[in-house]
């Protein structure tokens, strides 16, 4: 035997020693998951033009912030009828009170003039809070996280403005199979992966689904395409080093070898 070929043997031993070694080293592979998160939608009561946009996708909102104005012009409109309405029928009650006092009118023209003055102050009042609505404030802090409507375009009465993210509200969202579920409870810790992350990120988890189902498409192994899994929902440690959408990978054993993904 050469010396070369020696090395070569050699070399082909240490190679499938190496193998072998890899093989019995128990690796996890994970669960497939992504990134989801229940947004908060701000929309006006009324249909109308939005004419003023305070806030870019990405700002940073404090609840009671003024996001935004739609126009009040047919609002303005009733109002001012209303508060018309509201002074002819201070002036019936004036006179029907004066009257009352004098005894030359009845109680009943009394009673109906002062119902007539309670139904246009609340005509008035509800006009004034239609008028305020035209605004947009933020409910809740956190991050605009989508702009649906611009200034100068028409929105319908409850459609959304814009979405408002708040930190807390940020979920991950995978399935296990039957055969894994004995391994999670509520309040357990879960490792998270996925592309260019802390190596640290964890979740909890704070939702087991008690129903199975079908393998979602965006799980695409073959292995569990035609398999019933649950689903699990966990908050994140720290949502801002995720994103809405992003794939992601969960481990539920924290201190298992992560299966080399590549």
């Amino acid at each position: 035997m050469t010396s070369s070929q020696a090395i070569f043997r050699l070399a082909l031993v240490v190679a499938l020693a190496t193998g072998l070694g890899g093989c019995n080293e128990k690796r996890d592979p994970g669960f497939q998951g992504w990134v989801e998160a229940d947004m908060i939608f701000v929309s006006p009561d009324e249909a109308g033009r939005v004419t003023k946009l305070n806030v870019r996708e990405g700002d940073e909102v404090k609840v009671g912030d003024h996001l935004y104005s739609v126009d009040d012009d047919l609002q303005l409109a009733d109002l001012n009828q209303n508060k018309a309405t509201l002074a002819n029928a201070q002036q019936t009650y004036d006179r029907a009170a004066a009257l009352n006092k004098t005894g030359s009118g009845t109680q009943a023209n009394l009673d109906s003039a002062v119902s007539s003055l309670r139904v246009a102050e609340a005509r008035v009042a509800t006009s004034e809070t239609r008028m305020a609505r035209r605004k947009g404030f933020a409910p809740v802090a956190g991050t605009i996280q989508q702009i649906y409507f611009r200034e100068g375009e028409m929105v319908a009465a409850q459609r959304p403005v814009l979405s408002i993210m708040p930190p807390g509200n940020m979920k991950l969202r995978f399935f296990v199979p039957e055969t894994a579920l004995p391994k999670v409870a509520i309040g357990d810790i879960v490792l998270i992966s996925c592309d260019n992350c802390a190596a640290d990120l964890t979740a909890k988890i704070y939702f087991i689904s008690t129903s199975a189902e079908y393998t979602p498409p965006v799980i695409y192994s073959l292995d569990e395409r035609n398999k019933l899994v649950y689903l699990i929902q966990a908050r994140p440690s720290r949502p801002d080093a995720l994103r809405v959408g992003q794939p992601i990978d969960v481990y539920l054993d924290p201190k298992t070898p992560v299966a080399d993904k590549r």
